[in-house]
């Protein structure tokens, strides 16, 4: 089985990329947050910062663009593929009304007559292998067979399937049986992206989908940094390990925003996660929370570390309903 992280805006940037690949292996791919290329050609010094092979050494990284232009798709692809990335990762799957209301990212799935156009057009002339990441639906899951009969015309490298709607976003049981349809009809290689976040619920997939050799990580592999590494045989996170993965990755980010003031929220992001993997929580990430100050930041993320029990698996207490 291979093992993919998410992109996941706010999160999973390079820093945190190299930090967590430091801590904590067996993560098989990450793939970036998405960028978005413009008719202007170029992208912001933020995203080409991100993007730099020099910023990704030692970790296999996949750019994801977000785009319902195939040209600007296609100038974008070109320049990667010049770097030397050897994929890119088409986004068909954000929800945040501001992309959809462009067309772009779930906004695509709407019209699969439109998105067929917009595959032609890539397919016909990229250099570079591309895979998609994709939700089942834009209001339905049944809107998925038409996706499914679009897809099927083109050569990606990896059919990356959230199985949710748009109008889901992130909540709610994911749609499995709509998941289960595309291993039933042959489509792959596939790979499954949605709210896994312990072994057991990972070995869980793997028996009802045989076939399904790879999987998408997000909201779970940051709530248990070391998910990957144990479904691969390794030992859960430690606290000491824990504690030196945030304390490397707040230092991480200080340095990289000049500001321990921007790191500190940063790093709340990550904890909204990453406090499922204590118990007793509650009191300690509502102080966590409340900081203003750095060295306040710091004294609450101490006493986590020092005096709340560890889980062995994650109580991932952002998920609504059990995914099985």
């Amino acid at each position: 089985m291979y093992y993919y992280f998410a992109p996941m805006e706010g999160i999973t940037g390079a820093i945190f990329r190299q930090v967590h690949s430091r801590f904590f292996p067996g993560v098989d791919k990450y793939y970036m947050p998405f960028v978005s290329p413009g008719k202007e050609r170029k992208f912001s010094r933020r995203d080409v910062g991100e993007l730099l092979p020099e910023s990704n050494r030692g970790v296999r990284a996949v750019p994801q663009l977000l785009t319902c232009r195939a040209e600007d798709f296609l100038w974008a692809a070109d320049w990667l593929a010049e770097l030397g990335y050897e994929e890119v990762n088409l986004n068909l799957g954000c929800p945040s009304g501001t992309v959809t209301a462009k067309g772009k990212g779930s906004g695509l799935l709407r019209d699969p007559e439109e998105l067929d156009r917009f595959l032609e057009q890539i397919f016909h002339d990229v250099k570079i292998a591309v895979s998609i990441k994709t939700r089942v639906g834009f209001q339905s899951p049944e809107e998925f067979r038409a996706l499914a009969a679009c897809f099927r015309r083109y050569p990606w490298s990896e059919l990356i399937i959230h199985p949710r709607v748009r109008e889901d976003f992130y909540k709610g049981r994911v749609r499995m049986e709509t998941f289960a349809l595309a291993v039933e009809e042959g489509m792959g290689p596939l790979c499954y992206n949605g709210d896994l976040t312990t072994p057991d619920e990972i070995s869980a997939l793997g028996a009802r989908f045989p076939t399904v050799d790879r999987v998408m990580l997000g909201r779970g592999l940051v709530g248990d940094p070391a998910l990957a590494a144990r479904v691969k045989g390794g030992l859960p996170a430690d606290r000491e390990t824990l504690r030196r993965f945030h304390d490397t990755l707040y230092e991480g980010y200080a340095e990289a925003f000049g500001s321990r003031h921007n790191a500190m929220l940063r790093m709340k992001e990550l904890w909204s996660y990453l406090i499922w993997l204590f118990e007793e929580n509650g009191r300690h990430i509502k102080a966590l929370k409340k900081a203003k100050t750095t060295s306040e930041y710091e004294d609450r993320a101490a006493a986590i570390f020092q005096e709340l029990p560890l889980r062995e698996d994650s109580a991932a207490g952002w998920r609504t309903e059990p995914i099985f």
